[in-house]
């Protein structure tokens, strides 16, 4: 496994999270549940960054691992939004697929850690 794939994956994902959460505020006025979203949806990305910026071993498994909760607690509040019918089906599937995705990469990360290939210098989405 590569670790650039969970890099542009995590940002790509971040980006489609703040345009929920505009969204979810702009249209239907919800301010609680996305703004913990928010924080989740972009907190994941950066704790993978930080995880491949030549970080000592015990510290990329500690990043990857935050990367992972940040992740499943996404989950958590796309599932409460959905709950509360502040998205519809599917909004929800598009974007909870995205994150169930997201949560087996850093799974298969932090279990396979020898198998990474990292790759140094800056990352960037095109």
């Amino acid at each position: 496994m590569d670790v650039t794939e969970i890099l542009e994956k995590s940002k790509f994902f971040a980006l489609r999270i703040i345009i929920l959460c505009k969204y979810l505020v702009d249209d239907k006025n919800e301010t609680i549940m996305s703004r913990q979203l928010l924080h989740n949806g972009t907190m994941l990305g950066a704790h993978v960054r930080e995880a491949v910026r030549g970080q000592p071993k015990a510290d990329f498994n500690a990043k990857m691992n935050d990367a992972l909760k940040e992740a499943d607690e996404c989950a958590y509040w796309l599932e409460l939004l959905y709950g509360t019918n502040y998205l519809d089906s599917e909004q929800f599937a598009s974007i909870y697929e995205e994150c169930r995705e997201i949560t087996s990469l850093l799974l298969a990360a932090t279990k396979n850690k020898k198998q990474l290939k990292i790759r140094q210098g800056f990352f960037r989405i095109e």
